[in-house]
């Protein structure tokens, strides 16, 4: 759990530790990390709420007439960062954005993931946890220090040193992580060459997605001081496995797991059920926001252990959702089609939604689908009612616009930014001509 802080205890901290700098970090629409530093001095601005900045810049937020915003540090989120810098100790706050007259920025996705916990609050849900696993590549640099697709080892799942030349980075990535609060369940080398994973414990739904956000930016800074380059991208190099984020969702009512249910067959409440249930409805339409570029379609194929089929089960990884074997309080279901490159909130804020959505109509629990789908062939999957995942970002975009609950979910003011930003993108993929295409058509015609 984290602690609640006072403006007190941060200028506490604050002159304890003889920090000299102050980020106040936050997530743009389409889940990239910014930060407006200011010096130790500014402190009693950020605590009260006074830093302004233009979110005309910011990509998502808002139109260059409307773009004085501030924002309002949540202080449960202090930390000061391990690494040295030449001016001395940089702490950061994590930060929510309101607008000049006090409100909520409505395009903020922390803000969004909020008001998505309020509505699982109304349904009588205290808490969402959430442990989530995000995996990523380390890559070597180039003479000019500007990252390569090289990999940095040739090792496999659970390999180790020598074959995987990560493992003092990873390692390093690890303490980096404890001595700023994480609590690490373990780290290993991954299927793929050059990949690599790191679990941490999980925590409530906004804390979870905070982590995510900070775990990347400790992952990409240790690796710059190995001299490697560490990208969270899904699928940066074809023919071996892409990057997953697994995300490990259960719902609570104050200590007690929602989602167990002792009497059950398979230990699993109604509300499991219901909320798994939801999870499967709304597949396709929260797939642009949990794998949200180009390139996450290229980790969504057969052959490389990623879902693409739409289906559930407690025997097998193959399905789109996997109900892990622990039971009471670890009762839970796996998500296993998001990706690292999603923004943490968006992805949390619509999978709850669907969720919670499945259990507000009572949605049946299709039957489970025990076999391993990548063997089946089309008819059997159509016989067992298994439907699949979009096969690339325009058909996840349109499933996304004909979901009402998904759009809702975001509302209109994220919906309408997230929906035009990658429109253009897959505009500007679809009449680019690629390597590919010149290789192939440039000598044959």
């Amino acid at each position: 759990m984290r602690k609640e802080y006072t403006a007190a205890d941060i200028q506490h901290f604050a002159k304890e530790e003889d920090v000299r700098f102050l980020r106040l970090q936050f997530t743009d629409l389409l889940g990239v990390i910014k930060n407006v530093e200011v010096p130790i001095s500014q402190l009693h601005k950020v605590l009260d709420n006074k830093i302004m900045f233009d979110g005309s810049s910011i990509e998502g937020f808002v139109r260059i007439e409307e773009s004085d915003m501030f924002l309002y540090p949540d202080l449960s989120t202090w930390l000061i960062f391990p690494w040295h810098t030449g001016g001395g100790k940089v702490a950061r706050l994590i930060c929510d954005i309101h607008m000049p007259d006090g409100t909520p920025f409505a395009g903020d996705p922390r803000g969004i993931l909020k008001r998505a916990l309020m509505v699982a609050n109304e349904l009588g849900f205290t808490t969402m946890n959430v442990g989530s696993e995000p995996e990523f590549f380390l890559f070597k640099l180039d003479e000019h220090g500007n990252p390569t697709t090289e990999m940095n080892d040739q090792g496999g799942y659970f390999d180790l040193a020598p074959v995987d030349l990560g493992e003092n980075c990873r390692r390093e990535i690890v303490l980096t992580l404890e001595s700023m609060g994480f609590e690490i369940e373990g780290s290993h080398h991954e299927v793929a060459p050059g990949q690599h994973e790191i679990d941490f414990k999980y925590a409530n739904a906004l804390a979870a997605a905070d982590n995510i956000m900070t775990f990347k930016l400790v992952v990409k800074t240790v690796a710059r001081q190995f001299g490697l380059h560490a990208t969270f991208m899904p699928k940066p190099v074809f023919g071996i496995n892409g990057s997953g984020m697994h995300c490990h969702l259960s719902l609570f009512k104050e200590s007690v797991n929602s989602f167990y249910e002792e009497k059950d067959e398979l230990g699993l409440s109604a509300s499991a059920k219901h909320f798994l249930a939801g999870i499967l409805a709304h597949a396709r339409g929260f797939t642009a926001i949990t794998n949200p570029l180009i390139n996450s379609f290229k980790r969504l194929v057969p052959g490389y252990e990623a879902p693409i089929h739409i289906a559930w089960s407690a025997k097998n990884r193959s399905p789109l959702v996997r109900v892990p074997g622990s039971r009471g309080l670890s009762t839970r279901i796996e998500v296993r089609s998001p990706d690292p490159s999603a923004n943490p909130y968006l992805a949390l804020a619509v999978m709850l939604h669907a969720g919670l959505d499945g259990i507000k109509r009572q949605l049946p629990l299709p039957h489970p689908v025990n076999r391993n789908i990548y063997v089946m062939n089309e008819a059997e999957r159509i016989r067992a009612g298994i439907l699949d995942l979009p096969v690339n970002l325009k058909t996840a975009l349109d499933d996304l616009a004909n979901d009402e609950v998904i759009r809702t979910a975001l509302g209109e003011h994220a919906y309408t930014f997230f929906y035009e930003a990658k429109m253009i993108e897959w505009d500007m993929f679809r009449t680019t001509v690629h390597q590919w295409e010149t290789e192939q058509y440039l000598t044959r015609y």
